[in-house]
């Protein structure tokens, strides 16, 4: 099923990578219809597809929209660290606004993506609680004001 190459890096086989397509075309298809589709029994895929989520390859989950849901406001945030970074990132994921952490490389050292209820929401999160973390030299908030792609199909390699 996987293997780790010399980088560290999870190898999938084909069958492996075609159960992923699968489900990211439609997360709610069955092991059955997935197993036709791919050559293996539904027993099969339901053991693969547990052991690539054991293995953190892959997550099924269910996309929303958070503006249906109640979230009003979503930014991304780009901010500068002095000092060691990964601290920094690991503090900003524990936030439970912030859906996307990532460390770059440019003018930003993090880059995080947050959902929230409403402009004083956000405004508190920023200034109240993003800022206020040790080592936090300084933000740029993008306000998203309209969502025109999303999607989570980019395939296996």
């Amino acid at each position: 099923m996987t293997k780790r190459n010399g980088g560290g890096r999870a190898s999938l086989d084909d069958v492996s990578k075609a159960i992923i397509e699968q489900l990211q075309q439609d997360g709610r298809r069955s092991y059955a219809a997935i197993g036709k589709e791919v050559g293996l029994s539904e027993a099969a895929v339901r053991q693969r597809v547990q052991r690539l989520i054991e293995a953190g390859i892959m997550q099924v989950v269910a996309v929303t929209d958070p503006i249906e849901l109640g979230f009003a406001r979503q930014a991304m945030v780009g901010i500068r660290v002095s000092g060691p970074v990964d601290t920094v990132a690991d503090r900003l994921a524990e936030l439970d606004e912030v859906d996307y952490v990532v460390v770059t490389a440019g003018t930003y050292d993090v880059l995080v993506e947050v959902v929230c209820e409403s402009d004083e929401h956000l405004l508190e999160l920023i200034s109240g609680r993003i800022r206020a973390i040790e080592g936090v030299s300084a933000t740029e908030t993008f306000m998203y004001l309209q969502l025109r792609k999303q999607t989570y199909s980019w395939g296996v390699r």
